[in-house]
C-alpha cells in the first residue's frame, strides 16, 4: 500500500512532459470516443439534456475520461483545463440606484457582455491552469460600463460562469449577487432624548407646542413588518399616540376646539399618574370649504425609482383627487437635476389631464430640493385667490441633495414664505435614504402636516379618511403650558413631544410659531405625574431653600393654559382650565396610554420599569374599543410583532 500510494504521489507532483504524437493520438481517441457515446457521427443528437441544459457536452466528456487510463487521464484533465474559454457574462442593466437583490426578476434587452479569454494554449499542459473566480475581470468596453455600476460576486459558481441580467428574458439569480455601490443606508431622524423628570419646585412650568404629525407611526410599523424593531431614535411617541382617532368631545362654543383633562392611574408605575390632555378640533359642514389650490411637488430623482416610492406616490394622489371638487385646482411640479412645471393649473373634474401627467413622471437625477420649492411656492402663489386655501404637498423620500439641504436652511426659507397664506405638507416615501430631519423641519415650518406613506391603506387615510383635517386649518400656532401646583404634585414628565419643547416665554410671545390643528384633528399630551409625598419620587428635597414653594389649591394637580389663532389672525387667544386631582378613567384615554406605553418600550425608556409588552397588548385590548378602520387591532399586532422581536 505504502508503494502504491508513493508511486501515485509521485504522478501527482509531476505531469509528464507533453510529446507531441502521444498528444495527436489522445485527441483523436478523446474525438472518437466522443462521437460513438454520442451515437451519431454527424448530426447533433437530439436529446433533452443538450437541448435544455447543455449537460450533454459534459456527460460526453465525462464518459470519455473513464476510458482512458489513470496515468494518460492526468495528463489529458491538466491539459483540458487549461482549454482557452469564452465566458460570457449577462450584467443587469439598471434603471436607477435599486440593487438587484437574491431572487430578484430583472427583465433585460441588451446585448450580452464578452469577457476577455482566460486561455492559454489548446491543451498545453505546461502553463498552470487558470484560476477561475466570481471576481472576473470585465475587459471590453460594454463589460467595463457594466463594471463602473459596482457588480460584484461573492458565491462560487461552478466553472466561474456568472448569471447576470442583460439576457433577451426575465430570470431570477441563484447565486450571492450584490453590487458594491448599492447605496448605503443614510437615513436620518429628528429627535431628542426623552423629556427628564423634572421637580416641581425648581421648574413648575412645562411648555409645548402640539403635534398632529403621524410619520413616526408609519416608520415603526414598517420597521415591525419588514421583521425588525426600530431605530429608538425614529420613535417619536407623540406622532404614535396622535395617528389615532378618538372621539373626545367635540366644542361647543365658539372655540375651535375643545380641551379636555383625564387623570388616571399610571399601569407601570402605582405610585404615580398620568395627566391625559385632549384637544378636539371642530369638523365644519364640509359643503361649506373654501376652493382648494393644490401643488403637488414631486421629487422626481434617480432614488425615486423604487417601488415603494415613486410608483407608490402615484397611486396615492390617484386616490386624493376623487375626493377633490371639481373646482379645485391641481398643479404639478416636479424637481431632480433641475425643477419645471409638467402640469399647469387644472381644475379636478379633468381628471383625465392630471392622471396622466402622473402617469408620465419617471424618476432619474439628483434632487435639486431648493430649486423645487421654489417653483412650487411660485406656482401655488399665482393660484392663490382671496378665500382660498393653497398648499404646497411635497412627496419625496427626503433625500435634498442639490441646493439647500441643511434643516436650519430649509426652515429659514419655508418660514419666510408661510407668511405668504401657503402652507406645506410633506409625505414621505420609501427607506434606505429618508431624510425625516429634513421632512419635519419643512412640515413644522411650513404649517403643515408630515405623513409617510409606505402602503395604500396608509395613502387612504392620509389623503382620503383625514383629508379635510390635513388641508383645512381652523387653528394656528397652538401651544399648551401646564403649571403644576407644588402642594400636590413633586415631579413630573412629559412623555414625547421632545422636538415640540418652547421655553417658558414662547407661550405669550405671538411670534412664535407653532403646530396648527386642522378641521376635526385629535390631538393627544400625556404626562406623567408624582404626587407630593409620594414613594415614587426619584429626587431628594433640597436641604437649602430661598424659600417654600407657596401651596396652590389642594384640589388641582395644575392649570392647563391654551394658545391659538384663528387662520389669518396674528393675536393669539387664551384657553384656560384646572386640572382635576382625579377623574373617571375612559376608554380612550387608556388607549392612548397604551400606545404612549408602546413607545416607550420601543425607545428603551428608564421610567416603566416591569412593564412590558405584553401589559400593553392587554391595556389595548381592554381599551380598544371602537375601531371601525381597524387602526387600534393593527396596533395591537405591532405589539406582539415588537414583543417577539424584542425576545
Amino acid at each position: 500500500m505504502t508503494d502504491e500510494l508513493d508511486h501515485l504521489k509521485s504522478a501527482l507532483r509531476a505531469t509528464p512532459a507533453p510529446d507531441a504524437s502521444t498528444k495527436a493520438a489522445h485527441l483523436e481517441l478523446a474525438q472518437k470516443s466522443f462521437a460513438a457515446l454520442q451515437e451519431n457521427t454527424s448530426d447533433t443528437r437530439q436529446t433533452n439534456k443538450r437541448r435544455t441544459s447543455g449537460a450533454g457536452l459534459i456527460e460526453g466528456v465525462g464518459k470519455m475520461l473513464n476510458m482512458l487510463t489513470a496515468r494518460t487521464a492526468l495528463a489529458t484533465t491538466s491539459g483540458l483545463v487549461a482549454v482557452g474559454l469564452a465566458v460570457v457574462v449577462v450584467l443587469p442593466q439598471m434603471d436607477g440606484p435599486e440593487p438587484m437583490r437574491f431572487g430578484t426578476p430583472v427583465s433585460v434587452t441588451e446585448p450580452p457582455i464578452i469577457v476577455e479569454e482566460l486561455s492559454s494554449p489548446l491543451l498545453e499542459n505546461t502553463a498552470p491552469a487558470p484560476e477561475i473566480t466570481a471576481d472576473m475581470r470585465l475587459a471590453s468596453p460594454p463589460a467595463a460600463k457594466a463594471e463602473r455600476q459596482g457588480i460584484s460576486v461573492t458565491g462560487a459558481p461552478e466553472l466561474g460562469i456568472i448569471a447576470g441580467a442583460n439576457a433577451p428574458t426575465t430570470f431570477h439569480t441563484d447565486m450571492d449577487v450584490q453590487f458594491a455601490d448599492a447605496p448605503p443606508n443614510t437615513e436620518s431622524f429628528a429627535n431628542e432624548p426623552a423629556s427628564p423628570l423634572k421637580v416641581v419646585a425648581d421648574y413648575p412650568v412645562s411648555t409645548f407646542s402640539i403635534d398632529v404629525d403621524t410619520a413616526s407611526y408609519a416608520v415603526v410599523r414598517q420597521s415591525l413588518m419588514a421583521g425588525h424593531l426600530p431605530p429608538a431614535q425614529a420613535v417619536r411617541i407623540e406622532e404614535m399616540v396622535n395617528y389615532f382617532p378618538y372621539t373626545y368631545p367635540a366644542p361647543d362654543g365658539e372655540a375651535p376646539f375643545q380641551p379636555t383633562v383625564t387623570v388616571t392611574g399610571t399601569p407601570w408605575n402605582a405610585d404615580t399618574q398620568l395627566v391625559h390632555i385632549a384637544l378636539q378640533g371642530a369638523l365644519p359642514e364640509i359643503d361649506t370649504r373654501p376652493p382648494l389650490n393644490l401643488v403637488f411637488l414631486i421629487d422626481t430623482s434617480g432614488s425615486m425609482n423604487q417601488p415603494n416610492k415613486l410608483p407608490l406616490l402615484k397611486q396615492s394622489f390617484r386616490l386624493m383627487l376623487a375626493e377633490l371638487r371639481p373646482a379645485d385646482q391641481v398643479s404639478i411640479v416636479t424637481y431632480a437635476g433641475s425643477a419645471g412645471q409638467v402640469l399647469a393649473p387644472t381644475r379636478a373634474e379633468d381628471r383625465a389631464t392630471i392622471m396622466a401627467a402622473l402617469d408620465n413622471l419617471a424618476a432619474g437625477g439628483s434632487t435639486a430640493g431648493q430649486a423645487g420649492l421654489q417653483q412650487a411656492y411660485a406656482v401655488a402663489e399665482d393660484m392663490a385667490d382671496e378665500g382660498d386655501v393653497t398648499r404646497v404637498i411635497l412627496a419625496t423620500d427626503g433625500d435634498f441633495n442639490v441646493g439647500i439641504h441643511d434643516p436650519e436652511a430649509l426652515k429659514t426659507f419655508i418660514a419666510d414664505k408661510r407668511d405668504t397664506g401657503t402652507y406645506l405638507s410633506v409625505l414621505g416615501f420609501g427607506r434606505g435614504n429618508l431624510d425625516d430631519a429634513t421632512m419635519q423641519a419643512l412640515a413644522q415650518n411650513g404649517n403643515g402636516q408630515a405623513a409617510y406613506i409606505d402602503t395604500l391603506g396608509e395613502a387612504r387615510k392620509v389623503l382620503v379618511d383625514q383629508l379635510t383635517g390635513a388641508l383645512f386649518p381652523i387653528a394656528n400656532d397652538v401651544k399648551v403650558q401646564v403649571e403644576f401646583n407644588p402642594a400636590t404634585v413633586a415631579e413630573y414628565r412629559l412623555i414625547g413631544y421632545e422636538t415640540r419643547a418652547l421655553r417658558r416665554e414662547d407661550f405669550n410671545n405671538d411670534k412664535v410659531d407653532a403646530g396648527e390643528i386642522g378641521a376635526g384633528h385629535a390631538v393627544t399630551a400625556i404626562y406623567e405625574v408624582t404626587p407630593a409625598g409620594s414613594p415614587a419620587a426619584l429626587n431628594d428635597p433640597l436641604r437649602y431653600r430661598a424659600q417654600e414653594a407657596e401651596s396652590g389649591p389642594a384640589d388641582e394637580l395644575g392649570f392647563l393654559r391654551l394658545r391659538y389663532k384663528a387662520p389669518g389672525d396674528d393675536t393669539s387667544q387664551l384657553i384656560e382650565t384646572p386640572i382635576p386631582l382625579q377623574t373617571a378613567a375612559k376608554s380612550e384615554a387608556q388607549f392612548a396610554t397604551a400606545i404612549a406605553g408602546f413607545g416607550q418600550l420601543l425607545r428603551g425608556s428608564v421610567y416603566t420599569g416591569d412593564w412590558s409588552y405584553s401589559d400593553a397588548i392587554a391595556l389595548a385590548n381592554a381599551a380598544k374599543g371602537d375601531d371601525p378602520f381597524g387602526y387600534r387591532a393593527e396596533a395591537i399586532t405591532l405589539m406582539r410583532l415588537a414583543d417577539s422581536l424584542s425576545r
